[in-house]
């Protein structure tokens, strides 16, 4: 049986720009005159699993050019982890869907986790002398993959958030009252301040401008040093913008807050209006609070170019990389020069940054644990430029609408 037709999947929380990245997989395919048919699968490696197919042959030059545009992940997401000790159940069933549609390349398009399953499926389908090839897209905005110098979907969520920093600390300091104002603004980021620092690109290097102080989980919570330098902000400008990570914690490396557990993932949150309420309990402070939550990973108004390019630019070498054979590998961005910005894409061994995650460097985060580094700024700030705004109709953006037609089932239902 030839195994002729190509297979993508999103994986783990979506991007502003995942859908891109799909978008530039399913033109390269097809222009390589090897690739039989671009499958997609529906909801990530659980719609493989369920043998819950897409193909994209109905997508036309026009409806490729949507699809790229629009946030979000158009073909669905899933939160999976492969068992490791199911007695090979998981895997026979992927590599049973596997022969049943003819897949011979797998490009799966995720975070550090899902880089793990690439580097397993690889290693599965040589045990078993099979002819697939899997290769790892990377995604995130929350930027915490190693080997590469930046992950397709920080850039634009960077920018959304250092934006929304920029305006609200406009409108903060314009309603500053005798009793003090306070903003707190809570970003993604379980493990790592990524999305935290981007926030202080929006003060230009001017320490009296939003944001104040920056909280990232690499830094301890000091709340009394905290407290005081909000004190000392507030009472000088009357105003005072806080950035917090929502994976900030505390000195015996407890979260300062959580929301909830589900089947072992913690779902965190709240930890904005802890600080905000810790703020006024102590001065009195009249505070508001925010949550960006999904619209900081959705905002495809106000995508990054630079994100956009790179977010293409792995979904093409992506194919590039399967069709050569290069199975358990994911292309990783490269910074080739920082001032004028220039980088490429190269390949890394997905099994060797797999479930690792990349921290702020020391250097990026000051020594007092309360903000970030110049240093910091000068890193992400290229990768928020240039704009690629989609176009309107009725004022809105317009962004695509698919309706998904599954391929028939070949074998019996998937009893996960």
């Amino acid at each position: 049986m030839s195994h002729d037709n190509l297979l993508y999947a999103h994986s783990g929380g979506v991007t502003a720009v995942i859908n891109a990245s799909a978008a530039a997989v399913i033109a390269a395919a097809r222009a390589s005159g090897r690739v039989g048919k671009v499958l997609a699968a529906y909801r990530g490696i659980g719609g493989v699993l369920d043998e819950a197919l897409i193909d994209t042959a109905g997508l036309d030059e026009g409806a490729l050019e949507r699809l790229a545009r629009t946030p979000g992940g158009a073909f669905g997401s899933c939160r999976f982890d492969l068992p490791q000790d199911d007695g090979g159940r998981v895997m026979d069933r992927l590599f049973a869907v596997f022969d049943a549609h003819r897949i011979g390349w797998l490009l799966y398009n995720g975070g550090n986790g899902s880089m793990d399953a690439v580097a397993r499926l690889q290693a599965e389908a040589r045990r078993r002398a099979h002819p697939l090839v899997c290769i790892g897209v990377p995604k995130t905005v929350d930027n915490d993959i190693i080997g590469t110098d930046c992950c397709p979907g920080f850039g634009s969520a960077a920018r959304y958030l250092a934006t929304s920093m920029l305006e609200a600390g406009l409108d903060t300091a314009s309603m500053v009252g005798s009793r003090g104002s306070v903003f707190v603004m809570e970003v993604m980021g379980r493990n790592t301040g990524w999305l935290a620092a981007a926030t202080a690109l929006a003060a230009g290097g001017d320490p009296a401008r939003a944001p104040h102080v920056v909280l990232v989980p690499e830094a301890r919570f000091d709340e009394e040093a905290f407290l005081a330098r909000v004190h000392e902000i507030t009472e000088r400008l009357g105003w005072c913008a806080v950035t917090v990570s929502e994976g900030v914690r505390r000195a015996d490396g407890s979260l300062l807050m959580e929301k909830s557990h589900d089947r072992g993932y913690v779902q965190l949150g709240g930890a904005g209006l802890a600080v905000a309420r810790l703020i006024n309990e102590r001065f009195g402070y009249k505070f508001h609070w925010a949550i960006p939550d999904y619209l900081q990973r959705a905002a495809g108004h106000w995508r990054s170019a630079t994100d956009l390019a790179q977010a293409e630019a792995v979904g093409r070498a992506a194919v590039d990389f399967a069709l050569a054979g290069q199975g358990g590998t994911m292309p990783a961005i490269r910074r080739v020069h920082d001032a004028p910005y220039r980088w490429d894409v190269v390949a890394v061994d997905a099994a060797a940054v797999a479930n690792l995650e990349r921290s702020l460097p020391e250097a990026f985060v000051r020594a007092d644990g309360l903000h970030v580094s110049a240093a910091a700024c000068d890193y992400i700030r290229p990768l928020i430029e240039g704009e690629a705004a989609p176009p309107l109709r009725g004022g809105l953006p317009d962004y695509g609408a698919f309706a998904w037609t599954l391929r028939p089932r070949s074998l019996a239902r998937w009893q996960g």
